[in-house]
């Protein structure tokens, strides 16, 4: 009996050519497609008819709750906070990776699909599974999924890894898959045209609250509308004519303040990664070289990552860095297989 698998199913090209994919190897395979958020989230009409096209079953799982739960609320708290949090990865954690696996397994499926630009590879010498960056190296999403368990990359299929975009688009094309011509989705699903200041407005308006933006030395230069529209490294539209180019260095919450300054005042040294995770082994023991990725867009910087109290990792750059924003992921890799990673904290 072939291997059942459930390929998770936005409607876009990424998912749909995963699904081919599958097929083609011999899996039986079924679409699944998640309802997340009213409107702007997974395209359910331009799934089912890829799931036609290819001839297999496709259902549809009403995730609104647990979404709402899970994702919408602590984006806006962290927001709230003075954060600047990364929807998807949680996204992936708490909804794809656990909720909708639970689902698979539960129905029987041997594997849990999607369409990430990723790799999962086997390791002889420690018998673990390793997640590894997919080829494409700009569309690679590795950083995304730091968080994963080892049960879930033993059960977890990622067809494109070993594929680069345009390649994804011409095979879409070729096997005449109603999703090859679809726009990529944008950034944050749920808020739409990426205005997540519109958003926080809308469903946040205690977010609203304005105070002081002051410069490193305690200075008032001007006001703000609230700490949830910016993030720090920000240097645009910030509403203030202090005399040369400042940047958000800091956002104080307690305060309700917006601390601006130079670019050398973005500059880190070091930085602490809460709740940390790690996926090459259970646990870091001692100091330990490796590149980091403290945003998704980032570049690979060097680092020593130190093991810390309270499931924190210490993170010495080689370096000083710019940008590095409590609230998003500081993920660690050796070469191109993902270590491990975690929330950064503020200083």
């Amino acid at each position: 009996m072939n291997k059942r698998v459930l390929v998770a199913m936005s409607g876009g090209v990424d998912s749909s050519l995963a699904a081919s994919l599958l097929l083609k190897q011999g899996f039986d395979v079924e679409g699944i497609t998640m309802k997340l958020s009213p409107g702007v989230c997974c395209d359910i009409g331009s799934a089912r008819e890829v799931c036609a096209h290819l001839g297999i079953s496709h259902g549809v799982i009403d995730m609104q709750k647990e979404f709402a739960r899970s994702i919408v609320h602590d984006f806006v708290t962290e927001y709230r906070n003075g954060r600047t949090p990364n929807p998807c990865i949680r996204c992936n954690e708490l909804i794809k990776f656990q909720a909708l696996m639970k689902y698979a397994r539960t129905h029987g499926f041997d594997f849990l699909a999607t369409g990430h630009y990723a790799r999962i590879a086997h390791d002889e010498n420690t018998g673990r599974s390793l997640l590894k960056k997919g080829v494409d190296k700009e569309k690679d999403q590795s950083y995304f999924l730091y968080r994963m368990t080892q049960e879930q990359l033993g059960h977890v299929l990622f067809p494109l890894g070993d594929h680069k975009k345009e390649e994804v688009r011409r095979l879409a094309k070729e096997q005449g898959i109603p999703a090859a011509e679809r726009a990529e989705s944008q950034e944050i699903c749920f808020v739409p045209d990426t205005d997540y200041r519109g958003f926080l407005k809308e469903n946040a308006p205690d977010s609203v609250r304005p105070g002081e933006m002051v410069m490193m030395d305690g200075r008032v230069v001007g006001n703000h509308d609230g700490i949830a529209f910016f993030t720090i490294g920000q240097r645009r539209k910030l509403g203030v004519a202090a005399g040369s180019r400042r940047y958000v260095v800091r956002i104080d919450a307690g305060a309700n303040r917006v601390i601006l300054g130079e670019k050398q005042d973005l500059m880190t040294k070091e930085a602490y990664a809460a709740d940390a995770r790690y996926c090459a082994f259970d646990t870091l023991r001692s100091a330990l070289e490796v590149t980091v990725k403290v945003r998704y867009r980032s570049p690979h910087v060097p680092a020593t990552i130190e093991p810390a109290v309270r499931k924190r990792t210490r993170i010495v750059f080689k370096e000083p860095v710019p940008g590095v924003c409590p609230g998003q992921a500081a993920v660690f890799y050796q070469g191109d297989t993902v270590v491990g990673g975690g929330i950064i904290e503020a200083p």
